[in-house]
């Protein structure tokens, strides 16, 4: 694994911290859904312990919507609100048999008080409490979203909306600027650190795709740290390169390209997806990924495409950046995109068509992750 210093550790920990802060009201967010949804209800009902087919069957959720209630259970079994007990003899069958492990999930002291006919029950006090995050910008409509029975169904932005995240900020001016804005203070203060301690994952290439990179903030560092690479082309949309830096005035080997990621994308030795796959459900990813597998060479001629990502669970003894992943990951959920553990990274890739991945847990919060054709 890949060493970095102790001055770049600090700040990516300090990152980590705020992004904790920052996300920290999605706990509030996700207990609030699961009182909607009656969740500790359902597991009772259950003798206390259920799975998530059971809970979903209990709710009314549709099983179209299992892989999300998953993610929800996921965020609030790491609060402590719930807790996963080991698998049983019967899951490892379902599991070697080809389905999805079933795991159970179990009742704690704190969910037990939630059940809403027991007693004592803090179920109409909590529900009360939580009034502002129902149904509001903080929870896009989470709760409305699990009920809704549409198959497959909007995200809950576009159910509350009626239109897309993306729709939203090609059409209103000042929120394209501020999310804009943001990605490029994002990308400078990663990018400082990876070209920094990681510059190694870009050595030897002659050209690269960075698909995404909005106003080429990435690239124009990446060619900058490395003028012997021939070409840096900056792949986004329409509107997104009209408001970009002339070429000219960056650098004489970065290029932007109008174009469309789910279409085609550049040729080039390797593609960069900084902080991309995760707003996009796993059937736009594996369109996204097959793209860029037909960008790339071989693995034996150098091709290889460089993720940042998140990778949930990536450092599994530091409780708190998992609880931070976890909240980022619902946050995503609320626009269609997720943040992957490992597993679910893995079955992108294969069914992409690639071969083999390398995951570097070295960015605080987010992974490099490279993967070969």
């Amino acid at each position: 694994m890949a060493l970095i210093s102790e001055e770049s550790k600090d700040l990516l920990q300090a990152q980590a911290e705020l992004y904790n802060q920052v996300f920290s009201y999605m706990k509030s967010v996700a207990l609030a859904v699961a009182l909607d949804l009656r969740i500790a209800d359902a597991i009772h009902h259950h003798g206390g312990a259920a799975t998530i087919f059971q809970i979903a069957g209990e709710i009314g959720v549709n099983p179209c919507k299992i892989p999300r209630l998953r993610r929800l259970m996921r965020a609030l079994t790491v609060a402590g609100i719930f807790t996963i007990q080991p698998s049983d003899e019967q899951t490892v069958k379902a599991s070697s048999a080809g389905h999805e492990p079933a795991a159970v999930y179990k009742l704690t002291t704190a969910s037990r008080i939630l059940i809403s006919k027991s007693s004592p029950s803090l179920f109409p006090t909590l529900s009360q409490q939580l009034n502002s995050f129902r149904d509001s910008v903080l929870s896009m409509g989470l709760s409305t979203w699990f009920r809704h029975d549409e198959q497959p169904g909007p995200c809950p932005f576009t159910l509350k909306q009626g239109i897309t995240f993306w729709e939203k900020s090609e059409r209103d001016h000042a929120a394209n600027v501020s999310f804009n804005n943001s990605m490029a203070a994002h990308s400078r203060f990663l990018m400082q650190i990876v070209l920094k301690e990681l510059s190694n994952i870009f050595h030897g290439m002659g050209s690269l795709v960075d698909v995404g990179g909005g106003a080429g903030g990435a690239s124009i560092s990446i060619a900058a740290a490395f003028p012997c690479m021939k070409k840096c082309s900056v792949l986004d949309l329409p509107h997104v390169v009209a408001k970009a830096p002339s070429a000219a005035s960056v650098s004489n080997n970065v290029q932007f390209v109008a174009g469309d990621m789910f279409r085609s994308i550049p040729p080039a030795n390797a593609v960069f997806l900084k902080w991309i796959l995760h707003d996009w459900g796993d059937d736009e990813c594996i369109k996204i990924l097959k793209n860029c597998k037909q960008a790339i060479p071989s693995r034996d001629a150098g091709g290889k495409a460089i993720i940042i990502d998140i990778v949930v669970g990536s450092k599994p003894s530091d409780t708190k950046l998992l609880e931070t992943q976890v909240l980022c990951d619902l946050n995503m959920m609320k626009i269609g995109g997720a943040e992957r553990d490992e597993q679910e990274w893995k079955k992108l890739f294969l069914e992409a068509g690639f071969k083999d991945y390398n995951i570097m847990p070295v960015l605080g919060l987010w992974s490099i992750i490279e993967v070969y054709p």
